[in-house]
C-alpha cells in the first residue's frame, strides 16, 4: 500500500434498477481480482425503483409474501448481503463502496464501524443526532434512518448503505424492516420537516466519507447506459 490517502473513484449511477445494480458491483468486484489490470476502489452511487430485497440471514423468505410485496409494484430479490429483509426505492442515496480493506484495515468490524461513523457524523451536519445500536444501522431513537448490509469476500467489499432522504416511508409499512419489531424508519426530510433530496445529501455524504476513511474522491461519473455497455 503507498503512503498518503488512498484515491477512490466516485461512479454516479443515476436511477439504477436493483438487479442491474448487482450486476456492476459484480463487475467492479472482478476487476479486482484481475491480475492484468490496476483496480481503483470505487464508490457506486444510485438510487433504485421500489425492490425488496433479503440478505443471507433470512430463511426461505414465504412465497405468498414474495408475491403480496411484488403486487405492491415492486420487485423482490434475494442477495448474498447480510442483514434480512429492507427497501430500496426513489429518494434513498445508496452508496455500494466496492474497496480492498488491504488499502484501509483487513478488519470487517472497522469497516462496518466506519460506515455508521461515516452517516452519523453526515446526520450531524445536517443538524439531526444519529447514533448506533445493538442492531445493525444508523439510528435517529428508535427510528432507522440508514440500512446497512454487507458483503466481503477476500477483503473486497461489495452491498453497503442505504441512507433515506425524501423516501416514500409508506413502502417500509408492509414488511418489518430488517426483521426488528417494534422500532420505525425514518428520513432526512422527516427529521428535518423539508424536502431534503439525494442532490443535496450527496456531497455531504462525500465529504464525511472521504474523511473518515482518509481518502482522497475523484469525480468518474457514468451514466447507467455507459456502464451497462462496458459490461457487455
Amino acid at each position: 500500500m503507498s503512503p498518503g490517502k488512498t484515491s477512490v473513484s466516485v461512479v454516479n449511477l443515476g436511477r439504477t434498477a436493483y438487479r442491474s445494480g448487482l450486476q456492476i458491483q459484480e463487475h467492479y468486484v472482478r476487476k479486482h481480482f484481475d491480475s492484468s489490470c490496476q483496480t481503483p476502489n470505487t464508490l457506486l452511487l444510485c438510487n433504485h425503483y421500489p425492490v425488496y430485497t433479503i440478505g443471507i440471514r433470512r430463511a426461505q423468505y414465504p412465497l405468498e409474501e414474495e408475491q403480496r410485496l411484488k403486487r405492491l409494484g415492486a420487485d423482490f430479490i434475494r442477495t448474498n448481503r447480510g442483514g434480512l429483509i429492507t427497501f430500496h426505492g426513489p429518494g434513498q442515496l445508496v452508496c455500494y463502496p466496492i474497496l480492498n480493506l488491504g488499502y484501509f484495515k483487513k478488519s470487517l468490524r472497522w469497516y462496518v464501524c466506519q460506515l455508521e461513523t461515516t452517516v452519523i457524523k453526515m446526520c450531524s451536519k445536517f443538524g439531526i443526532k444519529a447514533s448506533t445500536s445493538p442492531d445493525t444501522g444508523v439510528w435517529v431513537g428508535s427510528n432507522k434512518i440508514c440500512a446497512i448490509g454487507i458483503h466481503c469476500g477476500r477483503y473486497v467489499t461489495s452491498h453497503g448503505l442505504a441512507l433515506n432522504c425524501n423516501t416514500d416511508l409508506k413502502w417500509f409499512d408492509n414488511i418489518v424492516p430488517c426483521g426488528i419489531v417494534g422500532k420505525g424508519v425514518t428520513s432526512l426530510s422527516q427529521e428535518l420537516g423539508r424536502d431534503v433530496t439525494i442532490e443535496e445529501a450527496t456531497p455531504v455524504f462525500l465529504e464525511t466519507f472521504c474523511d473518515h476513511f482518509n481518502c482522497s474522491l475523484t469525480n468518474a461519473e457514468s451514466s447507467f447506459d455507459q456502464t451497462e455497455q462496458s459490461l457487455n
